[in-house]
């Protein structure tokens, strides 16, 4: 694991709660796509966010959802917003992506754990992998939707991949699926018994996925999760 200093290249706003930041690291490390970075608050309070880019990537991408004023992340946030760099350590994490497996892969995520999922399709991506490839992402409404223009020209490049957005709460102009994200996928796929499954979200949720894709046919040595280290 490395400590390394970093300058803040940039901050934005994805939507009303979730910020994108760039960071521009101060030395070469290296890690693998899925494997999450500490963003150092204190020597005492160190805070776990999955990188968000691939490992070719100029900057480290965090996509940080923070809701409330005074929230652990928007507390990151502000720290970000005052400083001109920051400390991370990095990597850590054993939930990434096996490069040796020559299986399908099934990526899903819900919410802002779609910034585990995005450093490795944007990996895969640059690889132009052979593996046929499946990325879910859920979101609770339509407001919390970014960037899918962008993330669906990323997939396009992989050549046997699909990209399928599920919305719990849509309105009236949304188009895609409808539903639990992992429901939908579980509609869509006839057996998980084939893929190498990886997932992010809140830990209830990564609990009860791994439980209803095992039984439809998954391999849970084949399943990856951080959660899984805390569930």
């Amino acid at each position: 694991m490395n400590t390394i200093e970093c300058q803040i290249h940039q901050i934005t706003s994805l939507t009303k709660y979730v910020y994108k930041v760039l960071l521009k690291p101060s030395q070469e490390f290296d890690f693998i796509p899925g494997q999450y970075l500490n963003f150092v608050m204190s020597n005492e309070d160190k805070r776990p966010f999955s990188i968000a880019s691939s490992p070719n990537a100029e900057f480290i991408e965090l996509q940080i959802g923070a809701f409330g004023e005074d929230s652990w992340a928007m507390q990151v946030i502000d720290r970000i917003k005052s400083s001109t760099t920051v400390t991370v350590e990095l990597p850590l994490g054993n939930a990434y992506l096996r490069k040796d497996s020559v299986r399908p892969i099934l990526l899903l995520a819900g919410g802002t754990g779609f910034s585990y999922i995005k450093s490795m399709f944007e990996y895969l991506s640059e690889q132009k992998t052979s593996r046929p490839v499946m990325v879910y992402w859920g979101l609770r409404d339509t407001s919390a939707c970014y960037e899918l223009e962008k993330t669906q020209t990323i997939i396009d490049q992989i050549p046997h991949a699909s990209f399928i957005p599920v919305v719990e709460t849509p309105d009236e102009n949304w188009t895609g699926k409808v539903g639990m994200v992992h429901q939908v996928a579980m509609k869509d796929i006839v057996s998980f018994e084939p893929y190498d499954i990886y997932l992010a979200g809140r830990f209830d949720m990564v609990g009860a996925v791994r439980g209803d894709f095992v039984n439809k046919g998954g391999d849970a040595a084949h399943m990856y999760a951080d959660a899984f280290a805390f569930i």
